[in-house]
């Protein structure tokens, strides 16, 4: 990539071609990309609701750096290198609840909820567990800066980036009404989806609604391309909203209960917004949905998708109902970013352009993914 192809998607959205192909196609490139777009800032991991009771631990790929999150015996939810400090051995291969300390399947360091290295056995010679060059209270485990927002786990791998509560401030106050009590719907309410492609092409799909006439016709004969309009907030999230959101409702017009205390807007709106990086999330009345984005190399993406209900009581086949809606619109957008992933294999395509009326969230990513790579390359000079 050269810092000629970066500017040209800086440009004014009438001017601008999207990124070169090399960062849907070079592994070279993604790995180029885990300090400035992954590290640097606020990324989603997973969600609390995996980890619901104190000792359960779930194992986290980021990026290739091994995590695990945990919810401690405070009901804190700590993320954690998955590391051993004694020889980097992994700690945590699944998902388990830990009842006692968490110890390493090597030579047994023991590290409580909190991290704190609480016993290395024989570390000074058989039957002497402690030595002298051996401080534990400078031994605990990595803990990694994180922020429960929504129920999803964000970290900030680097520790360097603003506080998540100062960087989303905008977005915290736009959906303030839904930071309240989620419930996740449970089993049902889990979707896992493998795609064939970047994890970039995976967030700018889901920027726009230009593709809703031909990629869902059934969500756009109630959700016209029309009804929609866009969320552009740079460099931190964007994407768009409908203002005709129609609730899903069962055989007997059963609906799911709204949130409490929503303002008139939300009685028809929904929106539709990435949390960059990797976290797509949707508001609506009544329910709201993440889906975390787990890059597994260049060109091949796991969605993580949970939906979430203002009860804890919902009608369980009103939530399978809405779970294959979803699912339904979620599957019909793996073809268009594996095809564009395909098509990035063409040497004649220079990144493409951008509609002025209709692609204005996808090229303000493709702009904070171009500003982030260029400022490291010049900062690498």
């Amino acid at each position: 990539m050269s810092e000629a192809d970066l500017a040209r998607v800086l440009r004014p959205i009438e001017e601008a071609t999207g990124l070169p192909n090399a960062h849907y196609t070079s592994q070279e490139v993604f790995d180029a990309e885990r300090e400035p777009l992954w590290f640097s800032t606020w990324a989603g991991v997973c969600v609390a609701s995996d980890i619901p009771e104190p000792g359960d631990a779930k194992p986290v790929d980021f990026v290739g750096v091994p995590l695990f999150a945990m919810r401690g015996k405070d009901g804190v939810v700590r993320v954690f290198q998955n590391v051993c400090r004694h020889r980097g051995m992994i700690l945590v291969t699944e998902e388990t609840r830990i009842e006692g300390a968490i110890r390493c399947p090597y030579h047994s360091w023991c590290y409580g909820h909190d991290g704190r290295l609480v016993a290395t056995p024989h570390v000074g010679g058989p039957g002497h567990n402690a030595h002298p060059g051996i401080r534990r209270e400078e031994l605990g485990l990595i803990e990694v800066p994180s922020h429960v927002w929504m129920d999803v786990v964000f970290i900030n791998l680097s520790g360097d980036a603003p506080a998540f509560h100062e960087l989303h401030a905008d977005l915290i106050a736009r959906w303030k009404e839904f930071d309240g009590p989620l419930h996740h719907g449970g089993a049902d309410s889990k979707i896992e989806l493998e795609c064939r492609t970047n994890w970039k092409l995976a967030v700018e799909n889901y920027c726009e609604s230009y593709h809703l006439p031909w990629v869902h016709p059934g969500l756009n004969a109630y959700s016209r391309l029309e009804d929609h309009y866009h969320i552009e907030e740079s460099g931190r999230f964007s994407g768009q909203g409908t203002e005709v959101y129609r609730q899903i409702e069962g055989e007997d017009g059963e609906k799911f209960p709204d949130f409490p205390g929503l303002s008139a807007k939300w009685e028809t709106a929904g929106e539709y917004i990435t949390v960059t990086p990797n976290v797509m999330m949707g508001v609506q009345r009544d329910h709201v949905f993440a889906i975390i984005l787990e890059p597994k190399g260049h060109d091949r993406t796991l969605e993580h998708i949970h939906l979430y209900y203002a009860a804890s009581d919902t009608s369980p086949s009103l939530r399978a109902k809405n779970a294959e809606q979803w699912r339904v619109v979620f599957v019909e957008d793996i073809g268009v970013v594996e095809g564009m992933q395909a098509g990035r294999g063409a040497p004649g395509f220079d990144g493409g352009r951008f509609s002025p009326a209709m692609d204005g969230p996808t090229h303000q990513f493709h702009q904070w993914v171009a500003g982030r790579m260029r400022a490291r390359d010049l900062a690498v000079e």
